[in-house]
């Protein structure tokens, strides 16, 4: 098969939020599937295809489904991740493809995890931790979209390739959003890191790596070394004296300057670069971005994004138009990039049938 075909997409997709957990005797099944599936696509493509197939949000959801979890519940992210993670367990290095991070306290772990597998493997392991711990910071802070991160897998190879799947959540609208990063695909984790979003439902957002906000990315970053501390908390207690936009995310009602001044002091004496390294400073959060974009626009006249950058609907679409129609092209290339790697796999007769009759349920075989 002509891998060139298939895109190589990175997005966000939102799904409703599930609570609880897969059934053990589903996800011991689906660790096992997972393995084989995984075992098949290493051995005819290379673990590199691996990820960009994991980075790919439609082909992730074809995944999830084959293996038998809800197609449109949030836990399909979570629940696969972590069936991906103990299926290829013990098999890592024959593989040549790794998984790290997970779910809550396990997503914490994931620099400690990636350290170890560097010492194991020969792997300098600070290029990893970077991308890692720069995509949630992406995704939690210069996109502030409403979704509270949650969840963060980070699958890499022996040759230092990496993709990253994390998901958020939003208690209010009682979604969850998905995140894809492509590490071959990311020319800057500050400028459109991701090349296809998925969603069906948006708001309003602070997206501050919008390729428009670039004007404010510099400005932001030049406030942050140029400026005193005095006289940006100055600034500040002058903004929240003011009426902003009814249109703009923005608002001061949680901007405390007094409670910030420490934050801003150590940027000052630390002079980052640009955005990028501002952003990746310890202590640099929502609350600190936020802060720094106000007076980018209202101070200095450079506004930054407020486009939610969810840009695609989810998955391949409705029979019934809704969100969008079925996207057939994409949806014949997952089927057949699963039908193949089942075929190929290695499966006990049990799981190639139930993989097989799912796949026939929705038509397809």
């Amino acid at each position: 098969m002509n891998t060139a075909a298939i895109p190589t997409r990175t997005g966000i997709a939102n799904l409703p939020l599930h609570y609880g957990q897969a059934p053990r005797w589903l996800f011991d099944r689906m660790a096992k599937l997972a393995r084989e599936i995984t075992l098949a696509i290493v051995a005819d493509y290379g673990p590199e295809e691996m990820l960009r197939r994991l980075s790919h949000p439609y082909w992730f959801q074809a995944f999830g489904c084959v293996l038998g979890y809800d197609w449109h519940s949030s836990g399909v992210t979570t629940v696969l991740c972590g069936a991906l993670k103990e299926g290829i367990k013990g098999l890592e290095r024959d593989l040549g493809f790794f998984v790290a991070g997970g779910k809550g306290k396990t997503s914490r772990r994931t620099p400690a995890e990636l350290e170890n597998w560097g010492e194991l493997i020969s792997l300098d392991p600070a290029p990893l931790v970077y991308a890692s711990r720069m995509s949630a910071k992406v995704d939690s802070a210069a996109i502030q979209d409403g979704y509270q991160l949650y969840h963060h897998a980070f699958f890499f190879t022996r040759r230092g390739w990496w993709a990253v799947v994390q998901q958020g959540m939003n208690e209010k609208n009682r979604y969850a959003r998905r995140y894809h990063w492509l590490g071959e695909a990311v020319a800057s984790f500050v400028n459109e890191p991701h090349s296809a979003i998925l969603s069906e439902n948006r708001g309003p957002a602070l997206n501050l790596v919008a390729s428009e906000s670039d004007p404010a990315r510099s400005t932001i970053a030049e406030i942050a070394t140029n400026e005193k501390p005095e006289k940006f908390l100055a600034d500040l207690k002058k903004i929240k004296t003011l009426t902003l936009p009814a249109h703009h995310y923005l608002t001061t009602a949680d901007l405390h300057p007094d409670s910030i001044a420490k934050i801003l002091l150590s940027t000052y004496e630390r002079q980052p670069q640009d955005f990028e390294e501002l952003l990746g400073l310890q202590g640099v959060g929502p609350k600190t971005i936020r802060a720094l974009s106000l007076i980018s626009e209202l101070v200095y006249g450079v506004p930054p994004s407020y486009r939610d950058p969810a840009r695609y609907s989810f998955a391949h679409g409705g029979k019934d138009g809704i969100p969008y129609p079925v996207d057939k092209k994409t949806y014949d290339q997952s089927i057949e990039l699963l039908r193949k790697a089942i075929n190929r796999a290695r499966l006990g007769l049990t799981e190639k049938k139930e993989a097989a009759a799912r796949l026939n349920r929705l038509g397809i075989l």
